[in-house]
């Protein structure tokens, strides 16, 4: 199944997203389910990083949850909310 990970960070998150950047990078190159597709979500000036979304395939919600709980910025405290949903992907214009 696939599911959509959409998290927004804390104010003024920024610092902790960027000083643990590469231990999230790492943490996705070894992941435990298969990302489909990853990155940052940002501000209106189309550069400033103010969270995550990710599409994943996992076998449950439980496990697209534990991998989002175990991703260095959900370590860190970088996100003020996380969502995880269900995704049925009906197009992919690729």
């Amino acid at each position: 199944m696939h599911y959509i990970i959409h998290c927004l960070d804390k104010p003024g998150a920024l610092p902790v997203r960027l000083e643990n950047y590469t231990a999230h990078r790492a943490y996705l190159a070894e992941a435990p389910v298969k990302i489909v597709i990853s990155g940052p979500l940002v501000a209106d000036d189309n550069e400033t990083m103010i969270g995550s979304c990710f599409l994943i395939e996992a076998d449950s919600k439980d496990a697209a949850v534990a991998f989002n709980a175990a991703d260095p910025f959900a370590k860190a405290g970088v996100w003020a909310s996380v969502n995880v949903h269900p995704f049925i992907k009906r197009q992919d214009n690729r």
